[in-house]
């Protein structure tokens, strides 16, 4: 063990001020919301809400979770998310499971391919025209299908398994076992920590996507929450939000905004910090690895 020098403790200094300011600088916009969200109606008309709430009152929160338009899309949002969630990290795990082994014939190549996807694509009439003649404009499954696995996530996954011992296989197949038994039954178990992580990249992928709703979907029963939310920020008063006399003079247009950016943070916060602790062992493991 050497000696820390001075030299050292700046850095540390350092890195934990420039931390903490990053870390502040991502909180004070969800706070200036929050605040607005639970903030007198007086105080958001005026303009005078910032960092700390002016009086306090649950209305407008409440107002917004009980409407019906917000809980419906809601509704369609939570299936999205865990439908596709499931369905990219079934995929995912099974495109990379191949591609771990280097004995594949043609493995460097096939990888090439998938890599040369990140960087470049068809771009969005392409696409379109591609889900228009799958007919599946306006249903669900437009909102699945794109984004079903992410080249990024796949490599992750895949050097993941690459740093399991080959042993275990090996003594499985003596057994008898096949490779969906492997795959299934010995791998995936074992890579709790990247498929949790990844399931998360993938929960938050599809619950905060907005632009494949706003090409694909356009009924209004079949609009998500981010698409809601959109309707809602861009314009309270004159979106599908619709408000009676009596709630826009209780309830200003403002403060449903803010509220309803916080109902629709919430869930996914709340998903967090179940699977935080896998963070380290999941993406930091398989990126080394890789």
């Amino acid at each position: 063990m050497h000696s820390r020098k001075i030299g050292d403790y700046v850095l540390d200094i350092f890195i934990y001020v420039v931390l903490i300011a990053m870390g502040v600088s991502t909180l004070v916009p969800f706070i200036t919301v929050l605040s607005k969200s639970v903030s007198e109606e007086w105080a958001i008309t005026s303009g005078k809400v910032n960092l700390l709430p002016i009086g306090f009152q649950l209305d407008t929160l409440q107002y917004v979770v009980t409407n019906n338009q917000f809980l419906h899309a809601l509704l369609i949002s939570v299936l999205v998310a865990v439908i596709g969630t499931l369905a990219s990290l079934i995929v995912t795990a099974m495109t990379a499971y191949p591609l771990s082994k280097r004995e594949l014939p043609g493995v460097g190549v096939i990888i090439v391919l998938f890599v040369f996807t990140m960087m470049f694509n068809g771009g969005i009439i392409p696409s379109y025209l591609l889900i228009r003649q799958l007919d599946l404009i306006d249903n669900l499954a437009s909102l699945i299908l794109p984004g079903l696995i992410s080249v990024f996530n796949m490599l992750v996954i895949k050097s993941y398994f690459e740093s399991l011992p080959p042993s275990l296989e090996e003594s499985a197949k003596l057994d008898g076992a096949r490779n969906y038994t492997i795959l299934f039954r010995i791998i995936v178990p074992l890579s709790g920590p990247v498929l949790a992580t990844i399931g998360l990249f993938y929960a938050v992928y599809y619950w905060n996507d907005y632009f494949n709703p706003m090409l694909y979907i356009n009924s209004t029963s079949l609009k998500p929450l981010q698409l809601y939310l959109q309707d809602i920020v861009m314009n309270a008063d004159s979106s599908s939000f619709k408000m009676s006399a009596e709630d826009r003079m209780n309830v200003p247009a403002e403060g449903v905004r803010a509220a309803t950016v916080i109902a629709s943070t919430i869930p996914i916060l709340l998903v967090y910090p179940f699977l935080q602790k896998y963070f380290i062992k999941g993406v930091l493991i398989g990126s080394v690895k890789g």
